[in-house]
């Protein structure tokens, strides 16, 4: 493997399938490093590189979804749950909490690697390029938005789906418009996805800066940014 070989984090208690994911990962040419408690997960990531997480949710140590909770607080790594819950309210938890996908178990090997390559191809999409308006900047390389002389990380979807409205200020997008543009792989995503995006990115910003709605809500359309 070479340097520029994509490095997965694989936080999963459950160790048999721990190594299933590493062998077939490594065979599909990524580099696999595994923990099997959730609060060893972000001492590791501050020691050392992975450009994807795969996070179990039932873990000893801390929760899966405590674990992407403060992860997102200090970095905008891509990261997929993996979780036997297949409830949709666990689900749309994880992606309220900054997850950028959700796979339940039990799952096929071929799916998580599509999953793992979409999901790296959409952050990697993140071009080093600006878009500033008045005190709004995007800034594509981290991942981050710069409001009101505050600093804002952003997870990648979250990140696409400013940067869609930002980009079209003034412009209605309905919500298959935006999966459209902000899941590229064709899977089967539920609208509400973008409602949980749309509440993700406010909260956020009404931490900054809460002088004025930004991302409008449009009855029966969908959204739209505007000033």
């Amino acid at each position: 493997m070479t340097d520029n070989t994509p490095t997965i984090l694989i936080a999963e208690d459950e160790h048999k399938l721990a190594r299933l994911l590493t062998n077939y990962l490594h065979a599909k040419g990524y580099r696999c490093h595994h923990v099997d408690r959730g609060d060893l997960v972000e001492p590791w990531l501050q020691d050392n590189h992975a450009d994807l997480l795969l996070l179990d949710i039932m873990m000893p140590g801390k929760e899966g979804f405590d674990v992407c909770r403060d992860l997102r607080k200090i970095s905008s790594i891509p990261i997929i749950i993996l979780t036997a819950r297949v409830e949709q309210v666990d689900e749309l938890q994880g992606l309220d909490l900054g997850a950028d996908d959700y796979i339940c178990k039990p799952f096929e090997m071929a799916s998580v690697v599509a999953r793992i390559r979409a999901t790296l191809r959409r952050s990697q999409q993140l071009t080093p390029t600006q878009m500033s308006q008045e005190f709004i900047e995007l800034v594509s390389d981290s991942a981050k938005l710069r409001i009101n002389n505050h600093e804002i990380q952003l997870t990648a979807a979250e990140f696409r789906l400013l940067d869609v409205l930002h980009s079209n200020t003034g412009r209605i997008f309905s919500r298959d418009q935006l999966l459209d543009r902000i899941h590229d792989d064709h899977r089967v995503v539920s609208d509400r996805t973008i409602d949980t995006l749309v509440k993700s990115v406010r909260k956020k910003i009404n931490a900054v800066y809460s002088e004025q709605v930004l991302i409008h809500s449009v009855y029966a359309m969908g959204y739209k940014f505007d000033f």
